[in-house]
């Protein structure tokens, strides 16, 4: 008797937190659908002015009026990333804090010993938004025309030259250490706080040359305060026709772009990941954001969740693998 009565109360524990579970779970849901009821803080982890603020805001722009809301861009910059990034993953999972990031979010678990966050489970994928080549920039008063005059200016002053990236570990930074492997020159690295900085730097002379993506430097070419040299993709950027893509100037397999992907913290509502996926995935698709964004510098993507998953699945590991071929000891 007894144990029938302690079988009939264990019953009632595990319906009563089921129970729990359903109504937390459709709470969510209700909440969900009078999403969003405030303002919506998007975390760009790196300094204004670069690749990631500028698509996000550029979305943002589009993405608060799509949903009848408002979204606000807030810019943590500091340790390569991982400052904002580690804000987001520990943000309540309530669809009112998103982050939107670089490639740093794969770099960063092979280039530091320790990160704040786990890049497969914190975090719950939105949409993989686009990518930009990198592209290599000197200042026109040097007077460099060509990546063989780079490397021959390098070889000939060896101490002379320094490049400024977004920061340590990002795609352009890796670049420049891949050039000058391949180059088999020297340069000082002098790193920011993120493409903005950089760029600034390379404008009033505190470095010579800059890696960077596209999208911050794209201005910059155009009016000739900046001369690039080439481009790290695939193929020549289609209003940049005579700059030319680092493999056509016979460095096989030198490509790198950075990405830009948009996410939220695991256990945010599903129902909120889907319309933040599917009104993005709209916007970036639309003619005139899709041209406006190509024109900026990038190539737009337009992925759901399983795109930006596969991403972060496929590039953890690639770039710890660079990172390690490269020497770059984890810091």
């Amino acid at each position: 008797m007894t144990g029938n009565r302690t079988n009939l109360l264990s019953r009632r524990a595990i319906l009563a937190a089921g129970g729990a579970v359903a109504i937390a779970g459709v709470a969510r849901q209700a909440r969900a659908a009078g999403y969003p009821e405030r303002p919506i803080k998007i975390i760009v982890p790196f300094a204004p002015g670069g690749p990631t603020d500028i698509m996000a805001r550029i979305l943002g722009t589009h993405l608060g009026e799509a949903l009848s809301g408002t979204i606000v861009v807030e810019n943590r910059a500091g340790g390569g990333g991982n400052i904002g990034i580690g804000i987001a993953a520990h943000a309540e999972p309530d669809g009112y804090t998103l982050l939107i990031t670089s490639s740093a979010y794969v770099v960063n678990p092979g280039l530091y010993a320790k990160i704040p966050y786990d890049p497969d489970k914190d975090f719950a994928p939105i949409a993989e938004l686009g990518t930009s080549p990198n592209v290599i920039l000197v200042n026109p008063k040097l007077g460099i025309n060509s990546v063989a005059d780079l490397i021959a200016r390098a070889k000939a002053n060896p101490d002379e030259l320094n490049y400024a990236s977004p920061g340590l570990g990002t795609t352009p930074h890796l670049a420049g250490e891949l050039f000058k492997i391949v180059g088999n020159i020297q340069m000082t690295h002098v790193p920011f706080s993120g493409a903005g900085p950089a760029i600034q730097a390379i404008l009033g002379g505190t470095t010579q040359v800059a890696f960077a993506a596209l999208p911050p430097a794209h201005p910059h070419i155009a009016s000739g305060a900046l001369k690039a040299l080439a481009v790290t993709g695939a193929h020549r950027w289609f209003d940049l026709p005579d700059v030319p893509t680092m493999v056509e100037l016979g460095y096989k397999d030198f490509i790198s772009d950075t990405f830009q992907g948009f996410l939220a913290p695991a256990q945010t509502p599903a129902s909120v990941v889907e319309l933040l996926s599917a009104k993005s995935i709209a916007i970036l698709k639309t003619p005139k954001i899709a041209d406006q964004l190509r024109n900026d510098g990038f190539e737009v993507l337009a992925n759901g969740p399983d795109g930006m998953r596969r991403r972060i699945t496929d590039e953890v590991p690639k770039w710890r693998d660079i990172i390690t071929k490269a020497g770059i000891k984890p810091v």
